[in-house]
């Protein structure tokens, strides 16, 4: 059987590092689903998560430490292997800044998992947190 594959928004690895829902998701679907996410997706996230740690009086070195035990699982790819996708998903997304986890999705032929509204209507399945397990149990 062939293994579901799905691209991580940068919002994703956010929430996975700040609560436990995305972290258990992930970890539970590991052996059956691979997770990819862009390079500078984890750039993104890494930038927010030490600033939204303290906001919410969380360990700032727990969920730091937590984005690399989630990139331990996830996939990162490379900004540059998408610029041959980037025209055609910036003509589809509202964000020109979220083209590169569409262009990820593109290539790959995949699902995105995100809470980012943008990315609904571009051609692309999208799933969030909420119905993610839907696609993941199928």
């Amino acid at each position: 059987m062939e293994r579901k594959r799905l691209v991580l928004d940068a919002n994703i690895l956010i929430r996975g590092c700040l609560g436990l829902r995305v972290k258990c998701l992930i970890a539970t679907y590991a052996d059956q689903v691979d997770f990819y996410v862009a390079e500078s997706n984890v750039t993104e996230a890494a930038h927010y998560i030490a600033e939204l740690a303290k906001k919410k009086r969380l360990d700032v070195i727990t969920c730091t430490d937590t984005l690399l035990s989630l990139m331990q699982i996830v996939q990162q790819m490379g900004d540059t292997m998408l610029e041959s996708a980037r025209e055609e998903a910036l003509t589809r997304i509202r964000d020109p800044n979220d083209w590169q986890a569409l262009a990820l999705a593109l290539q790959l032929e995949c699902a995105i998992w995100t809470e980012d509204q943008d990315f609904f209507g571009t051609g692309i399945a999208t799933w969030t947190t909420n119905t993610v397990e839907i696609y993941l149990k199928s």
